[in-house]
């Protein structure tokens, strides 16, 4: 659907980083951020679904990603980590799925205490438009209504990125 060199490029990822995937699904954006960060970075992977999370981890034993640390985490509640530890805090297509007046405050509220000052919070969503596939168009979010969502929380939007059928909006702190 989209490219991922562009988005890692857009994140600006680099060895030695923490990179917290937030609803990490199959993986896919865990492992190629542990690729970049290296031996000496970290990837948090954290998905509710503890089979989703039982495949990341067997799939990154196999392909020898011993930097990627997983756990069933739901991320509407406090996060199993440390202050100031993330660099980049990543959500791919599940932001949508929330009620950002039931969820937000306890998320971005928890992703702001997680990550390090000077820090990235990263969302990828589908456009606000008509598309054969993906949720339906009263549940998409804008990158205008994510910036709505987040700023109160102290964010302040770094960066927008055409993707094609969806977007990339960086925000730091």
């Amino acid at each position: 659907m989209h490219d991922p060199n562009l988005v890692f490029r857009e994140l600006n990822l680099k060895e030695g980083d923490r990179f917290l995937d937030l609803g990490c699904g199959t993986g896919d954006y865990a492992f190629e951020a542990a690729r970049i960060v290296g031996s000496n970075g970290v990837v948090y992977a954290f998905d509710r679904v503890e089979s989703l999370i039982c495949n990341v981890g067997k799939r990154s034993e196999t392909l020898g990603l011993g930097n990627v640390k997983t756990m069933v985490a739901d991320m509407t509640a406090p996060l199993p980590l440390e202050n100031n530890l993330i660099d980049v805090c990543f959500l791919a297509t599940v932001l949508h799925a929330l009620d950002p007046a039931v969820d937000g405050k306890i998320l971005f509220s928890e992703i702001r205490r997680v990550l390090k000052p000077g820090g990235c919070l990263a969302i990828i969503e589908c456009k606000k438009e008509e598309q054969s596939f993906g949720p339906p168009i009263q549940m998409r979010l804008s990158p205008e209504d994510i910036e709505k969502t987040v700023r109160p929380y102290g964010f302040e939007k770094s960066g927008l990125t055409d993707l094609g059928f969806n977007y990339l909006i960086q925000f730091s702190v």
